[in-house]
């Protein structure tokens, strides 16, 4: 009844809105690196639905606001034995967020990603109607079409997802190999074995690659905390054999944003014992970026100290597994920021999802890279973005939207199916209330 009353009151403000005027939702947070104004007085008030509806052990489901961060969505689960599919590594990405966004992790090598643990969506339209998305009814064009749009056909309030069993505790073997082919060759090997439950990686170096193989156990000898003084991401060169929890394994990289945390200096000894570990989390390091990027505070600091500007080079790609090694020999030579993250990929839903048109059934590999990288004398802003999107392209590989992006128009659409997306505007948002995906991911409208 709540859910429902909420939903009123929500379409009542989107309706009230007139023509013309920017939608906007007035969420706290926000795991996208396209930095934009902060939301205007009335954007839509969406805090109704952040919460849990209801956890279905016998079914092994769940009804969750689309608000719901994953954080909120795990404690509401864990008890019951039972997590998400796919829970993505940041503590504040929402559930409706990584369906409408995309979202990855390790167990995506076998599940996907976490669009493909969902049952039915309950979407409003920048109309204002809600409609009810399943693969099997009359609005199941917008259910597959609905993954990569990034909120330019509508928000989904309410969604129904499938859950997956838990034990209590995981443990963790860090593998390590001297070359990206022999990485490579290992996770396709590793994937084929039905006694792994986690599967990702982090490369240091073109010759120190790592591969970490998690499994579920219902004990342990010893437990590990990298929630305080800790660090995960140096643990994978310190320790072969690892064990944590089942939570704590699953948020090992919010704790410093994978290796993120060091720019902020967060990871210098002295001030790791005096920052609190309540703020040691991806959110407030996020918070610190962006206020840095409003005010341009770095790129002044190194204009006076006569130091070169700065490019940010932060993405996350996918290539097919067999090209990985080309693709991580083309980023040491160009770009040359490491360590990176490496998590497979295999989609799972045979018809595909056409805004993100990965082929089902093939192993890709996630390479995640986050910093900034100087920019040479001529060489104008996004340089190397538009390097690696040209290569990963040439690669036959994706590249996801959170962050810039430097298509011109007919390459985008034909890389994120444009003539699909089209017929998806005219259905749903036909008074083209909302920034199509180009205006959105490119234009940063």
């Amino acid at each position: 009844m709540a859910h429902d009353q909420a939903l009123r009151t929500l379409r009542a403000q989107l309706v009230a809105q007139p023509d013309g005027s920017p939608i906007r939702l007035a969420k706290p947070t926000s795991n996208l690196f396209r930095f934009r104004e902060p939301p205007p007085a009335n954007a839509l008030d969406v805090s109704a639905f952040t919460g849990v509806l209801h956890v279905d052990p016998r079914e092994r489901v769940a009804e969750v606001g689309g608000m719901t961060t994953y954080e909120d969505l795990v404690d509401a689960t864990l008890p019951h034995g039972l997590m998400p599919t796919v829970v993505p590594q940041l503590k504040t990405i929402t559930i409706g967020g990584a369906v409408a966004g995309l979202g990855i992790e390790s167990t995506s090598f076998r599940a996907g990603m976490p669009h493909e643990a969902v049952l039915e969506l309950e979407i409003l339209t920048p109309d204002g109607e809600v409609v009810l998305a399943r693969p099997d009814n009359e609005h199941s064009a917008l259910f597959y079409g609905f993954p990569n749009s990034y909120g330019t056909l509508g928000y989904a309030l309410r969604l129904r997802i499938s859950l997956t069993p838990t034990r209590p505790f995981v443990a963790l073997r860090h593998l390590r190999y001297p070359d990206a082919a022999s990485c490579a060759a290992a996770i396709t090997e590793l994937a084929a074995d039905p006694g792994v439950d986690f599967l990702d990686g982090t490369a240091f170096s073109g010759e120190e690659l790592y591969l970490t193989v998690g499994r579920f156990t219902d004990s342990a000898p010893r437990l590990s905390d990298y929630t305080g003084r800790h660090i995960y991401y140096r643990s994978v060169r310190e320790r072969v054999e690892d064990h944590l929890t089942a939570r704590d394994y699953l948020w090992r990289w919010d704790t410093d944003w994978f290796w993120c945390s060091q720019a902020l200096g967060a990871q210098h000894p002295l001030v790791r014992r005096l920052w609190p570990r309540r703020y040691l989390r991806s959110d407030v390091y996020r918070r610190i970026v962006a206020l840095d990027r409003r005010f341009g505070l770095s790129a002044r600091v190194d204009r006076l100290l006569g130091n070169p500007a700065r490019e940010p080079v932060i993405q996350d790609i996918e290539v097919p597994v067999e090209r990985l090694a080309e693709f991580l020999e083309f980023f040491d030579t160009e770009i040359g920021i490491r360590p990176v993250w490496l998590c497979p990929v295999t989609l799972r839903e045979p018809r595909g999802w056409p805004l993100y048109p990965m082929p089902p059934g093939r192993m890709f590999v996630n390479v995640g890279f986050w910093a900034t990288v100087p920019l040479r004398p001529g060489q104008p802003e996004g340089h190397h973005n538009r390097l690696i999107e040209s290569r990963v392209t040439e690669l036959g590989g994706h590249k996801s939207l959170y962050s810039d992006s430097y298509f011109t128009e007919d390459e985008f659409w034909l890389r994120y199916d444009g003539e699909t997306y089209r017929e998806l505007k005219e259905t749903y948002d036909p008074r083209g209330r909302l920034p199509d995906l180009y205006a959105k991911c490119v234009g940063n409208r």
